[in-house]
């Protein structure tokens, strides 16, 4: 029971990055530390629709 979900960067609001979370087990929202190719920079993305 796996949703496809964004990730979209904090500092320039675009989503860059898909992945899959299962609902079921986790209940807050996925936060990962990646690459923005137009931050040139790692930066925290947070899960969106």
């Amino acid at each position: 029971m796996a949703d496809i979900i964004g990730l979209v960067c904090t500092t320039c609001k675009r989503r860059n990055y898909t992945t899959t979370v299962n609902k079921k087990k986790q209940g807050k929202k996925l936060e990962l530390k990646k690459y923005c190719k137009w931050c040139n920079a790692s930066v925290i993305h947070k899960e969106s629709k």
